[in-house]
């Protein structure tokens, strides 16, 4: 039985370059396969009327439809149109959600949402599909590298750093499998201040993954041990309080890119980097460091270089709360305007407009080294812990 654990890097990955993105302007198709308890059938039509009222009012909504199963009345669908992926995900994470979706609790036994691009569409029988997408469907089409990703983050109280810390770094890993198409793949935690993102990359099916970790004791206890530090408590023996506290914690992947070509087996280096967002700018901020990061990547492509700088990105934001998850293969500091997701003087300051910088005074000048390394050194999150599986 293997576990999650710190395994050395031992493999070479030959493959394209991935990216994965919610970042686009294709129109989305949701899917939400809902398992409705015995009895509650016209509670939940109930909920759904009052809930298809209530989105048709938010702003990147076009349309949805509820679905019963022909085969079993228990089984539901629920499936919605937008206009591209941001709105719903700006939607979906809010405060405004969950109270929408409060009526569901209690008729409903199990959900699971799907998420797809639209790429093609037969608008009348007979007739060819049609490229929906508004650049093309190169433009659109993602190529996958096989892993789930993501992430949660919560604060705990100031002062309980070192206690949380301990509590995440020591806790014994679960057994990697989860079933036949499911595996744990690699989990990274990390603080700054009083802040804790916890990264999952998960091969297989996500919510399984999640749901299988949840029932092992080792995390249970793990979970129990953190509940009096939190800044927000919680109850994980209510299945509201649990649900409501995960639903906050949530830091969804808008953006994803791995290095096509061989990785190397030793001598990589992961940081977490936590962006210091102004008010209402978390979503230009996520946008502009994908965008970023896809020049970097595709720049050493074209160059033909043997040995890559960025290995991979991921783009974890949830409002103005922007993690930036990057693999390099040198030191943070070796290249600081690659690490910090700046390519030129114009997307330098094109951040720096952005974001908070100099909070203690100091002036921060991203389009220069010495500036570049300063922010790293703020942004940087600690490492805690980093587990791998060992087929990782």
């Amino acid at each position: 039985m293997s576990t999650l654990s710190d395994v050395p890097e031992t493999t070479v990955n030959q493959s394209p370059t991935t990216v994965e993105s919610a970042l686009t302007d294709t129109r989305l198709r949701v899917v939400l396969l809902v398992q409705v308890n015995s009895g509650a059938e016209q509670r939940f039509l109930r909920a759904y009327d009052q809930l298809s009222q209530q989105v048709a009012a938010v702003p990147g909504h076009i349309s949805d439809q509820l679905c019963q199963s022909i085969e079993n009345p228990s089984q539901w669908l629920i499936t919605s149109e937008w206009e591209s992926a941001p709105p719903f995900l700006a939607w979906v994470d809010s405060p405004a959600h969950r109270e929408m979706v409060k009526p569901f609790h209690g008729c409903v036994e199990d959900t699971r949402s799907l998420r797809f691009s639209i790429l093609r569409e037969t608008l009348t029988a007979g007739s060819a599909p049609v490229d929906v997408t508004t650049r093309g469907v190169d433009a659109a089409l993602r190529v996958g590298d096989g892993l789930v990703r993501q992430a949660l983050t919560f604060t705990v109280q100031p002062g309980s750093e070192d206690a949380v810390a301990k509590i995440l770094a020591d806790y014994a890993s679960p057994q990697a499998r989860v079933d036949e198409t499911t595996r744990l793949s690699r989990t990274s935690v990390f603080m700054s201040g009083n802040r804790v993102v916890r990264a999952v990359e998960v091969k297989g099916d996500l919510t399984a993954a999640l749901r299988f970790v949840a029932r092992q004791p080792e995390i249970r206890a793990a979970e129990e041990a953190l509940n009096p530090y939190l800044e927000e408590d919680r109850n994980l023996d209510d299945p509201s309080s649990a649900r409501e506290f995960f639903a906050r914690a949530s830091l969804p992947v808008v953006h994803h890119m791995t290095a096509g070509g061989p990785r190397p087996t030793q001598g990589v280096h992961r940081h977490a980097l936590l962006y210091p967002v102004k008010t209402g700018c978390g979503p230009a901020v996520a946008s502009l460091l994908a965008r970023q990061d896809e020049l970097a990547v595709n720049k050493e492509m074209a160059a033909e270089q043997t040995a890559k700088t960025l290995l991979s990105s991921t783009i974890f934001q949830r409002d103005d709360i922007v993690v930036r998850l990057v693999d390099l293969a040198v030191p943070l500091d070796r290249n600081p305007a690659m690490a910090a997701g700046v390519s030129g003087r114009r997307a330098a300051a094109v951040l720096g407009r952005l974001l908070d910088l100099g909070a203690d005074g100091a002036v921060i000048d991203l389009s220069m080294d010495d500036g570049q390394r300063r922010f790293l050194a703020d942004c940087d999150m600690t490492p805690v812990t980093d587990r791998k599986s060992a087929d990782h």
